[in-house]
């Protein structure tokens, strides 16, 4: 596959349309999606926390704020904490043999309270010390209800190496297009890791001769970083730590918006879109009557592989997944026994997807046997595909930032999981992944997803809950 490594500078048509477009105001719903087929009501999703845990049972926050008309938001769900004790609502069940101290010094025995939390506690075991230092930590220990690279690897088939024997996405480059700033990935990624046992991605320029490396840059290129903000750091954490895990052999550059305004992320694509094969957008919002204008400026590239989050509250589509030059990723729910086989794959009740208002189907989806199934006459109909995505068997991260007072490891969801699972497998391929490929012929083998799902229910083959399904080789 050709390799596309050279300076790019935004053409001035292109710039011109972005900063002179008015968008359209459309409003967004403020809930949950509708409850699919086989599914009791949605997960409660409280904003951006506080934490709110009832008789043990995990809520669920979301990362980000709401979208705007004009503001994008990332689809990042974060399964709630119990900021008293600092633990996961789902305790040790998985046994990863990883020592369970923590900053609250409440289950190990030694009351010093101090771990690498606030850094004041008094010694009593409860460590709320009196200070205002760093954020309670979590330890991965008390948060072993996510899912690890591993488990995810064995359940999906994924390769564990390429056709000559090195890692998967060896020679590829995949870009993270996140909003805001992430000031710990790098060492945060390093822990990811070295304590779930994947190969290490040191920090370089990314070249046609560097190898697999880590780049950060802001959306012009620079290393003048955006303002951090907690929400979109735990996105940013999620997106690069889950595709390095996918793809080990890949670059990763991760490309930071100023904002998370449209025209500050379509800026950041066309910067990624010459240097990256595959480009990941784990975030999305409500649709405009411009958007086909924003298509043809950010998804320029003929062979590059494009993948956006269909969003978390069910239907209506969303943008940028419902440009038909993206494969928009939905979710699932993946249920999996006590040995690491699969139990169960559902459609995830919140799952986003429907019929775009402004966007054409393209020609490959239109003709697929089973399109019929989505009623949306011709029009783009979203998502393509999907992956693990439910918060409640969501994946392990880990952000040192503070995010709703804690810091360390969490068990996140949502289709801002199954978008880089999606962008790292066809990195994996080294093959681009688009409309036409992913109708057509190819070398995925898809598990049709034919049961619970969002408001469109998950059907024999294409449907507005799972597309066509989820990778499984």
């Amino acid at each position: 596959m050709k390799k596309h490594f050279y300076k790019f500078a935004l053409g001035t048509a292109a710039v011109s349309l972005l900063m002179a477009v008015s968008l359209q105001s459309v409003s967004m719903a403020s809930g949950p999606g509708a409850p699919g087929v086989g599914h009791g009501p949605g997960p409660v999703l409280q904003g951006n926390g506080p934490w709110q845990v009832d008789n043990g049972a995990a809520t669920i926050s979301r990362a980000c704020a709401l979208p705007s008309s004009t503001t994008m938001s990332c689809d990042a769900l974060v399964l709630a904490k119990d900021k008293t004790n600092g633990q996961s609502p789902f305790g040790n069940d998985l046994n990863l043999g990883v020592s369970a101290t923590d900053g609250f010094g409440n289950g190990n025995g030694n009351g010093n309270g101090n771990g690498n939390g606030n850094g004041n506690g008094n010694g009593n075991g409860n460590g709320n010390g009196n200070g205002n230092g760093n954020a309670p930590s979590d330890t991965l220990a008390n948060n072993t209800g996510g899912l690890t690279p591993a488990q995810m690897i064995a359940a999906y088939h994924f390769p564990t190496t390429n056709a000559t024997g090195g890692l998967p996405g060896t020679g590829e480059t995949i870009a993270i297009v996140d909003a805001y700033d992430d000031p710990s990935i790098a060492s945060d990624l390093a822990t990811f890791d070295t304590q779930l046992g994947v190969a290490p991605l040191p920090s370089c320029t990314i070249t046609p001769t560097s190898g697999p490396c880590f780049q950060k840059v802001n959306g012009s290129g620079g290393t003048t970083y955006p303002a951090f903000n907690q929400g979109w750091a735990q996105e940013i954490s999620l997106d690069v730590e889950w595709a390095h895990a996918i793809a080990p052999g890949a670059s990763i550059l991760l490309v930071e918006a100023t904002t998370a305004g449209q025209s500050d992320l379509v800026r950041s694509i066309m910067y990624a879109t010459p240097r990256a094969q595959y480009v990941s957008m784990s975030w999305g919002g409500p649709e405009f009557n411009v958007e086909t204008s924003f298509d043809r400026a950010a998804f320029s590239g003929t062979s590059v592989s494009y993948f956006a989050a269909s969003g978390d509250a069910g239907l209506p589509a969303e943008w940028p997944s419902a440009s038909p030059k993206v494969i928009s990723v939905g979710g699932t729910s993946l249920q999996l026994t006590s040995t690491g086989s699969v139990a169960s794959e559902a459609g995830w009740v919140n799952a986003g997807g429907g019929c775009s208002t402004y966007e054409t189907a393209t020609t490959a989806q239109a003709a697929y046997p089973t399109y019929v199934q989505s009623n949306c006459a011709g029009k783009r109909a979203t998502p393509d595909v999907a992956a693990d995505a439910d918060p409640n068997t969501g994946v392990l991260i880990f952000n040192t930032n503070n995010f709703s007072g804690l810091n360390g490891w969490f068990t996140v969801g949502g289709t801002s999981l199954a978008t880089p699972i999606w962008a790292a497998r066809s990195a994996d391929s080294g093959a681009v992944v688009n409309a036409a490929s992913v109708y057509g012929s190819n070398g995925i083998n898809f598990n049709d997803i034919t049961q619970g799902g969002n408001a469109a229910g998950c059907l024999v083959g294409y449907d507005m809950c799972s597309g066509l399904g989820s990778w499984n080789n």
